[in-house]
């Protein structure tokens, strides 16, 4: 058995943020691997299909050119896996304090399922703080400007978005 540490980076990435890269910049200094898992369900519906959302994060990785980084998906409970990848870390980024009462529960809840798994909790950059992927996408269709929010293939696909007819 190795004794790398493995580190899963779960999230719907709906679409990913300049944010969600912030976080992932810094755990990637403190983690052997990390796999960055988007969210294959929920209870939220998704703007992005999941193919969209992993080409994404494929190409934003590649631009940053780690090494250690894996792009995956999940469905069903994330410690779950976790536990099937032999992580035991997952990452958790927090924005403000509201973030934090939701996904401390949600820590509290995977350590009672799977105990050898602890959850980190990286904050965000101050640059970074206000950006939700929600946000980026009410801002975006209303004709704003989030380029220096988002890659530069997820500020495409939104202004492609902005511009295609709508159905009906």
């Amino acid at each position: 058995m190795s004794d790398s540490v493995i580190a899963v980076y779960p999230g719907s990435f709906d679409p990913v943020t300049n944010g969600h890269l912030d976080i992932l910049k810094r755990a990637a200094r403190l983690f052997d691997r990390i796999i960055i898992a988007a969210s294959e369900s929920g209870r939220k519906l998704f703007d992005f299909a999941l193919e969209e959302r992993l080409t994404f994060l494929h190409d934003s990785v590649e631009r940053l050119g780690y090494r250690n980084v894996e792009i995956d998906s999940f469905g069903g409970l994330l410690v779950h896996y976790a536990r099937d990848r032999n992580a035991s870390v997952i990452i958790r980024g927090l924005r403000e304090v509201s973030d934090f009462e939701y996904e401390y529960q949600m820590s509290v809840m995977n350590r009672k399922l799977i105990p050898s798994i602890e959850t980190v909790f990286l904050s965000t950059s101050s640059d970074y703080y206000f950006v939700s992927s929600s946000l980026i996408k009410e801002v975006a269709a209303l004709g704003g400007d989030v380029s220096a929010l988002v890659p530069s293939i997820v500020n495409d696909a939104l202004i492609a978005r902005r511009r295609k007819p709508l159905e009906g």
